[in-house]
């Protein structure tokens, strides 16, 4: 599950509401959950901001980890 999903979960909406929060369509948060798409940069930072105004206490590699280096 991604963190994403877990955020969203916690606050017990749909992606379809938070997307709506967020001024994003439900597609869009599912392709970023499912990590088909990466967000730019700007809608990154749209998500991290709606889901710390939603009561979330999170950060940009909390929401988005970094890819583990091997």
């Amino acid at each position: 599950m991604s963190p994403l999903t877990k955020y969203r979960k916690r606050l017990k909406l749909s992606q379809k509401a938070f997307g709506h929060k967020a001024g994003f369509c439900q597609s869009t948060i599912s392709h970023y959950e499912k990590r088909k798409r990466t967000p730019s940069i700007p809608d990154a930072r749209k998500i991290i901001s709606t889901l710390n105004k939603l009561g979330i206490d999170c950060c940009f590699d909390d929401v988005f980890p970094p890819e583990e280096i091997v």
